[in-house]
């Protein structure tokens, strides 16, 4: 059984009046009447500031970071990249209606519409980059991103989470290593990588500080930054504001992964791993990751008997909103560092299951079981579980 999770919903209350300082005074009362929201252009000038994202989890951690910067909101315009991906758009949607909301301008980017869309994008941007005085980024490992990164003259830079990958950023950042993704196969030096490799160097640099050029993280992932970067805290605190507490179930709820899709875990075994789980903690629901496949999902259903949810936002969203389980039971992932953040006070127990080793599939990056380890064993307020024995192929 299939069911979607957001919709219909109420829409998040609007943010109390702290003080005068306060971000909750700069940021705009969500719309309640359903009155058609008056587009506006966002700045080009001076003092503007550019996000770029490319996913739904990007876009909240944007978001975050406004709401913690405390700036005006309509000095910010948040460019999406749109992917072709149905499940990421839709999820982007959702999330630019709650930008927009905020008073935030938001650019919707056709960026991978066809063979002449990158240059049309990029051209199309040029000049906003050229201008903008910060600009904030969500996937530093993404060439699209890089490609931007080099028309840009801001002097400040941020990098928003892009999940547990802002753990691999940092890490690479620090140790001067080139920028490749954790779960990558390979030596990464096909002819692609070859003919990208001087635009990712570039935008390693930019990424470095130096000079007047500020490099600043906002994160909630535990990571330990080069000398010279500022890393602040993403505590949740907009979506906290926004969204809750929530109503609990008697229930366990089980969090997907695109482990499998990723080419890290075994098919085989990670259903093995969820219906143990399953019935181990008495899970009726599983949240879907927005990458995992049809095929997947259709066996979790059928074979193990769990309800799929598949959330039209980000999980953290729906999770302070609610109904959500009083406990929540993840493989390593982004969410066991960021949910115990949203749902604090509320009485969740966020619980995570290490990813066995016999579970890897024989071609997995060699990366792939210290980087889920660490995933793991930083997660601070979450209940670490013991990984579901692999059954004997």
């Amino acid at each position: 059984m299939n069911s979607p999770a957001g919709q219909p919903g109420p829409r998040p209350e609007a943010a109390g009046p702290r003080d005068s300082a306060g971000a909750a005074r700069r940021f705009r009362a969500p719309s309640r009447d359903g009155a058609k929201r008056v587009e506006r252009p966002g700045p080009t000038g001076p003092g503007a500031t550019l996000a770029f994202v490319e996913s739904p989890v990007q876009l909240l951690n944007v978001l975050e970071w406004a709401f913690a910067d405390g700036g005006d909101p309509e000095a910010l315009t948040v460019v999406v990249l749109s992917p072709h991906d149905p499940m990421t758009r839709g999820q982007l949607r959702r999330m630019a209606e709650l930008a927009r909301d905020e008073g935030i301008a938001v650019r919707w980017e056709e960026a991978r519409g066809g063979a002449g869309a990158p240059l049309k994008t990029i051209g199309g941007l040029r000049g906003p980059l050229r201008r903008a005085d910060r600009i904030v980024i969500g996937d530093p490992f993404s060439r699209y991103v890089q490609l931007l990164l080099m028309l840009t003259r801001a002097q400040d830079l941020i990098v928003v989470d892009d999940g547990t990958a802002t753990m691999e950023f940092v890490s690479q950042l620090a140790s001067g290593e080139p920028l490749v993704r954790w779960h990558r196969r390979g030596t990464g030096r096909g002819a692609r990588e070859m003919v990208f490799a001087p635009v990712s160097a570039t935008a390693r640099r930019r990424l470095t500080p130096g000079g007047n050029r500020r490099v600043e993280v906002f994160s909630s992932m535990p990571v330990e930054p080069p000398a010279g970067v500022t890393v602040t805290a993403n505590s949740f605190a907009w979506t906290r504001d926004r969204f809750g507490p929530p109503t609990l179930t008697r229930g366990t709820d089980l969090v997907g992964t695109s482990l499998v899709e990723t080419g890290v875990v075994d098919l085989e075994r990670y259903l093995e791993a969820v219906a143990s789980l399953a019935r181990t903690h008495g899970a009726t629901r599983y949240f879907a990751h927005r990458r995992e496949s049809a095929e997947k999902l259709h066996r979790v259903a059928a074979e193990i008997g769990l309800e799929i949810v598949r959330p039209d936002l980000p999980l953290e969203l729906i999770a302070r909103r609610g109904p959500i389980g009083h406990t929540i039971v993840s493989f390593p992932s982004t969410v066991v560092h960021t949910l115990p953040l949203a749902l604090v006070g509320t009485g969740v127990k966020v619980a995570v299951c290490d990813v066995d080793p016999a579970w890897l599939r024989s071609d997995a990056s060699p990366r792939a079981q210290g980087f889920l380890s660490g995933v793991t064993g930083t997660a601070r307020d979450a209940h670490r579980l013991q990984s579901m024995p692999a059954a004997t192929p």
